[in-house]
């Protein structure tokens, strides 16, 4: 079937990822107290991370260029030896065969490419979501495929999210994948051999009033004063679902929500195909749709960013997308009244 090792080397790259980031948090995180301002488990699980997935792909498609968020310059020279010992230890803990300090290195700066709309380039957000991270909750790892600059595949771990959301104490760990023309899937993150999928749809629902928002848990992103504009516009009522990082995609692709919003934070911002890139995908497959603030589909062939949209990102389930829409544009133009 179409892009199926693809599909079968995606799984297994989030899934060490997820792994790597896992060990981190139990033994950087949980142990050490960190100050609010200390990022360094972040940082150390993000280059791990994207270590054991650039080495991954570099193992079955050698030829593929990765557009990834790091380089390894902080870990080079005398300032970064403490840090790339902990990075390179770190990786030898999930994978195979064990990689020197220059393979790590190398691995890390696989993810340079500039990417485009010609030919295939992964995409890769190793760690998104950096403070639902530290604070035990809400992050992703997130890898997508991007052919002729369109998204083909994307899968999205998430280690921390509830399998059944109405069993928030219940297990977790989800790990979400979605082909081409094949539609969207979810199985358990950290399961043994034998894993098995279960296909997973939006929520249809055909009227705002019974919609639910997923909103980030900190208003860095996206500006909470709109957001409650244009729930009043929507007549929305019910309390919204907060997490961090694409998990929000995750959210609105099997139903727990139905509504994501991504405002511009500022004129300047340009959106990175490697927040939305897996998201995406595993929407539309759901039965969603995803669009910038003028409802038009992301352009994943114009580089490292979605600078050929017009800002911002919108997820919502299919009926109500374009009312959604309509409802940023009117409270876009109000402010800049």
């Amino acid at each position: 079937t179409y892009l199926a090792k693809e599909r079968a080397v995606a799984i297994e790259a989030v899934e060490r990822a997820s792994k790597v980031c896992q060990s981190v948090f139990k033994r950087l995180v949980a142990e050490e107290t960190l100050t609010k301002n200390d990022k360094s488990p972040v940082t150390v699980a993000d280059f791990g991370a994207q270590a054991v997935v650039n080495s991954i792909l570099e193992k079955h498609f050698p030829q593929d260029p990765i557009v990834g968020e790091e380089d390894s310059k902080d870990l080079q020279g005398d300032q970064g030896r403490a840090l790339r010992e902990k990075v390179v230890e770190l990786v030898n803990t999930a994978t195979e065969a064990p990689m020197s300090t220059d393979e790590v290195l190398r691995a890390i700066d696989r993810g340079q490419y500039a990417g485009g709309p010609k030919g295939r380039h992964w995409t890769l957000d190793p760690i998104d979501g950096t403070k639902g991270f530290l604070r035990g909750e809400q992050f992703a790892v997130c890898l997508a495929l991007i052919i002729d600059g369109k998204v083909r595949l994307g899968v999205l771990g998430c280690p921390n999210l509830p399998y059944e959301m109405d069993k928030p104490d219940g297990e977790r760990g989800v790990l979400m994948v979605a082909v081409e023309g094949q539609g969207a899937f979810q199985r358990r993150l950290n399961a043994d051999s034998g894993v098995s999928e279960t296909s997973i749809r939006v929520a249809d629902v055909a009227d705002t009033r019974d919609a639910v928002f997923c909103e980030s848990v900190e208003s860095g992103h996206t500006s909470h004063g709109d957001n409650a504009n244009i729930a009043k516009l929507l007549n929305i009522t019910k309390p919204s679902v907060r997490m961090d990082s694409q998990c929000k995609y995750a959210a609105i692709a099997r139903g727990d929500a139905n509504i994501m919003l991504r405002l511009p934070s500022s004129s300047t911002y340009v959106e990175k195909i490697w927040d939305h890139g897996a998201g995406n995908i595993i929407i539309s497959e759901a039965g969603g749709r995803v669009g910038d603030i003028n409802g038009n589909p992301l352009d994943f062939s114009a580089g490292r960013t979605l600078s050929a949209n017009g800002g911002g990102v919108i997820a919502a389930s299919a009926k109500i997308f374009d009312a959604v829409i309509q409802a940023v544009q009117t409270t876009l133009a109000q402010k800049s009244e």
